[in-house]
Formats: C-alpha cells, sequence, structure tokens
C-alpha cells in the first residue's frame, strides 16, 4: 500500500485510476484492459508530478525527506554492497542497533559502511529507535572508522537521522562527548570519507558521522542544525510556523549546495526516491563510483587536507582571505587580516580613553 503526503491527493487519486485500468477484474463483471485510457493517465500523472514536484517549498521538502516509504540505509547496503559483516558493539557499553554498521565490498573494494537505520514499520522503528543514535553508537562508529585509516579502507555512510537520541540515560552516557569525539575522528582521518544525506540529516547527529570529505544529498534529503518544528517552536513559540523556519533555515539540497555546505546533489526520480528505487539505487551508485575514483591518486596527507580546506572554507567566500586554497597552513599572511589587526591596535586604545574620561567627568 502506498503512502501519500497532504499536498499528493491529485497524485494519489490518479495512481488509484490507473490501478483500477489495468486490474479491470476488481470492477463488476469483466472487461478488456484500455490500455489508451492508462497511457493518457499516465501521462496525467507524469505531468502533475513534475508539476508539484518541481516547485516543492521547504516544508514540502522535509515531508518528502520524511517519507516512511524512502529508501533507507538497509536498502542501500543491502542492494551497493557485497558480502557486508555486520559488527556490534562500542566495547565499553553495549550495541546501538539505530546504525548498521560492518566492512564490505563495493565494486570489489574493500569499504566500511555506515548507515543511520530508521526501520521500515512501528516494530522496527522502535527497534532502531526511530535511527536517533545513543552514545554507544557513535562509540561504535569511531572504534570501527579508526580500524578502516589504519587499513587504509575507504567509508561510506548514509545519513538518516532526526537528530541525536536526547534521553536522560544518553546525556548520562556522554552524548555531547561522544559526537564531538566523533566530528573529531572524521575529520583527522586519511583515507576517502563519502557521506551521503539520504533522507533526514538532522543537528549533531548527523554531523558526527557527515564531516567527510565529500557531504552527498539526495535532490529531496535535508540538512540542518534543527528540526523546522523545533526553530519555529524557539524563535516564535508556535511549532505551526515551520513553513517560515524552513525558508529561513536553507535546509533543502538546492540551497545548500549554492552555499557550498554540501559538494553534490543526487538526482531523483519524478515525484521522490521512493517512487523508483531501483532509480535511486542507480544514481547513488554512480555518485559513489565517481568520487572514491577522484580519491585514487591521492596520499593520505593530501586527502586529510583537502578535507580541512573545505570545511575551513564554508562561509570564507565573501570573507577577507583571498587564497582559500591554503587555509590548512593558518598563517596571518593575508594582508587585509593584518590591516584589521591595525585597526583593533588604534580603535582599543581610543575606546579605552573615552570610558576613562567619561568615568572622570561622572564620578
Amino acid at each position: 500500500m502506498k503512502n501519500y503526503l497532504n499536498f499528493e491527493s491529485e497524485i494519489k487519486n490518479l495512481d488509484s485510476e490507473i490501478e483500477k485500468l489495468k486490474d479491470p477484474y476488481n470492477q463488476t463483471g469483466l472487461s478488456e484492459v484500455d490500455t489508451k485510457k492508462i497511457s493518457e493517465t499516465q501521462k496525467q500523472l507524469d505531468e502533475k508530478l513534475k508539476a508539484i514536484y518541481s516547485n516543492l517549498d521547504p516544508w514540502q521538502t522535509t515531508l518528502v525527506a520524511r517519507h516512511e516509504d524512502r529508501p533507507k540505509s538497509k536498502f542501500f547496503i543491502e542492494n551497493l554492497f557485497e558480502d557486508f559483516i555486520s559488527l556490534s558493539g562500542d566495547r565499553y557499553y553495549g550495541e546501538d542497533k539505530s546504525v548498521l554498521t560492518g566492512f564490505a565490498k563495493f565494486n570489489n573494494q574493500s569499504v566500511l559502511v555506515i548507515g543511520q537505520e530508521k526501520g521500515d514499520d512501528l516494530d522496527s522503528r522502535i527497534e532502531r529507535n526511530f535511527g536517533m543514535m545513543r552514545p554507544e553508537g557513535y562509540r561504535k562508529t569511531i572504534r570501527l572508522m579508526e580500524l578502516a585509516d589504519k587499513f587504509k579502507i575507504p567509508i561510506i555512510s548514509f545519513i538518516d537521522t532526526p537528530g541525536a537520541y536526547p534521553g536522560v540515560g544518553a546525556e548520562e552516557r556522554g552524548q555531547a562527548e561522544a559526537i564531538a569525539k566523533s566530528i573529531e575522528c572524521c575529520m583527522k582521518l586519511k583515507v576517502p570519507t563519502l557521506s551521503i544525506i539520504i533522507g533526514e540529516g538532522g543537528s549533531g547527529g548527523a554531523i558526527a558521522l557527515a564531516s567527510s570529505s565529500k557531504v552527498i544529498m539526495l535532490e529531496n534529503a535535508i540538512y540542518s542544525v534543527i528540526s523546522p518544528e523545533g526553530c519555529a517552536t524557539i524563535l516564535w513559540r508556535d511549532p505551526k510556523k515551520m513553513l517560515d523556519a524552513a525558508k529561513a533555515m536553507k535546509l533543502s539540497a538546492k540551497d545548500l549546495f549554492e552555499l557550498q555546505i554540501v559538494d553534490e546533489v543526487i538526482k531523483e526520480p519524478l515525484g521522490g526516491a521512493h517512487r523508483d528505487k531501483d532509480i535511486t539505487l542507480s544514481n547513488v551508485k554512480k555518485s559513489i563510483i565517481n568520487n572514491l575514483q577522484n580519491f585514487e591518486k591521492m596520499s593520505g596527507d593530501e586527502i586529510f587536507s583537502e578535507r580541512k580546506n573545505k570545511f575551513l572554507k564554508i562561509g570564507r567566500n565573501k570573507g577577507f582571505i583571498e587564497d582559500t586554497e591554503s587555509l590548512s597552513n593558518l598563517k596571518n599572511n593575508n594582508k587585509d587580516f593584518n590591516q584589521i589587526l591595525k585597526r583593533k591596535i588604534i580603535v582599543i586604545p581610543a575606546l579605552l580613553l573615552i570610558v576613562t574620561i567619561s568615568l572622570i567627568l561622572f564620578l
């Protein structure tokens, strides 16, 4: 049974009509399949899908990213990789079932696969904690990423989480520290790391695994510091203003690509990734192949420097630093930067003098 979003009522009606035309035996009496009518209705459906999905607002994009039929990490792991060996436990506390991890083969190349898994039905979603990782989950991934780095094995992560689990137990076991350590681990790796945001990329729960050499998003995925509902509640104390929040947050793949937060956007089939999972799978596979090939001739130090420079460049395009390619040197050779320092040397004593004179006059 297909699930439809609240703005897909017309799509639902056309889908139902096509199903009836394809199966006339469900109707009263027997009749022939009207192929011409099916073709016409299918054309109407394609036009309607194109009209709706080419003009999604940020909140509608959020709903598509959360669609329950959308392909999950488990689907990609089972269909993209061979000989997947699942590994469990953080060697400190226990196993976190909200993240699937293990070594596998991709195009006859060994890779480490990490996938945040939400689950497909109610029981599996409860078991997977709706994709919200606990500290032991992050510590498990850290353990395996360090192992992959030791043996020079590329890392591929599938991001799909509303955020890290905010429960009392998780906080008591060091949730914030685990996320920080995961980010640190991702940044210091000397092997290629690819993070593919396939649905929701929520807050620190996502960035803990998305501090990668390449951050890739599916076309209708989202990536944000907080959910639109949470943002609206904080700013306007009204969760119903999620559309305004979603627009302001620039959480869509298109906006984030323009801001150079993500490196690539993978095209989805018409109507979203859930309408044709095979096309989605093929597009993701092509992206992984191309990105891994780009790192084949790079040394570990070059991979490390490129990743570091990539994150240091974010937000600096219109700043004072002209040569953003050498940011990893972290040297203050820029003339504009030195001019700023000179201005501060002049401005700060002047402010101190004004404050002193004011105190003398008024006391």
